[in-house]
């Protein structure tokens, strides 16, 4: 895929309106990804004393609060962004293979949990739905993970710890929440039906992605 040099996260938000679909690290598709996307100086680097910087991680809540995007782990289990213009499809795709969680089971338990809330950050929400033993937390990661898939979670924002001069540091905490929540009912309603909206979704992504083989497509969006 041939696209600009991206040095910033303006120019990135731009992109992912243009493509609709972009993994955040490396994908089934070589090359098709915002860290293979964006400028050398963007990426991950480490320094001699052990600190490290990396412009593209902390772009993350700008293009979902700023640029309007759909952030969380959509490829395959990996994050990722989606145009709001391009959510609808996804939504009625994923949700018909993964049909609303049962009354009582896990999932619709994190999603009860959610809707009391409005948003939670991931050890508040795992806490509040009593994942709170030893060993809980992977379990608990990967329940989030299927209702992401599912499209049922987004990340509203990213939430990061202050040192004692009031600037953030780490990695960050994804503030979980509802798609619902956050853009309305009617930004998760499609037109078209679920197979209208998978061929759609193909074949733009092999309009932007010519190289690509059908396998690797499809192993990215399922």
């Amino acid at each position: 895929m041939i696209t600009p040099k991206i040095y910033n996260s303006a120019q990135l938000i731009e992109l992912i309106e243009q493509i609709g679909f972009l993994p955040l690290l490396n994908s089934s598709i070589p090359g098709f990804s915002a860290e293979e996307i964006v400028d050398e100086e963007c990426r991950y680097v480490v320094f001699p004393d052990g600190g490290w910087d990396w412009p593209l991680w902390k772009w993350k809540g700008e293009i979902i609060t700023e640029g309007g995007h759909v952030y969380g782990k959509f490829f395959a289990g990996k994050a990722g962004f989606i145009s709001k213009e391009w959510w609808p499809d996804l939504c009625n795709y994923r949700r018909n293979i993964s049909p609303i969680p049962m009354e009582g089971n896990i999932e619709s338990c994190i999603l009860q949990t959610l809707a009391a809330y409005g948003s939670l950050i991931t050890r508040e929400l795992r806490a509040a739905c009593g994942f709170d033993g030893p060993k809980m937390r992977s379990k608990f990661d990967s329940y989030i993970t299927r209702l992401q898939m599912a499209t049922r979670i987004v990340t509203e924002d990213f939430v990061y710890p202050t040192d004692r001069h009031g600037r953030n540091y780490g990695w960050g905490w994804s503030l979980l929440t509802t798609p619902e929540q956050l853009y309305g009912k009617e930004a998760c309603q499609c037109n078209h039906t679920p197979e209208e909206s998978f061929e759609r979704i193909c074949r733009h992504l092999q309009a932007f992605c010519p190289e690509a083989s059908e396998k690797q497509i499809l192993k990215m969006l399922k």
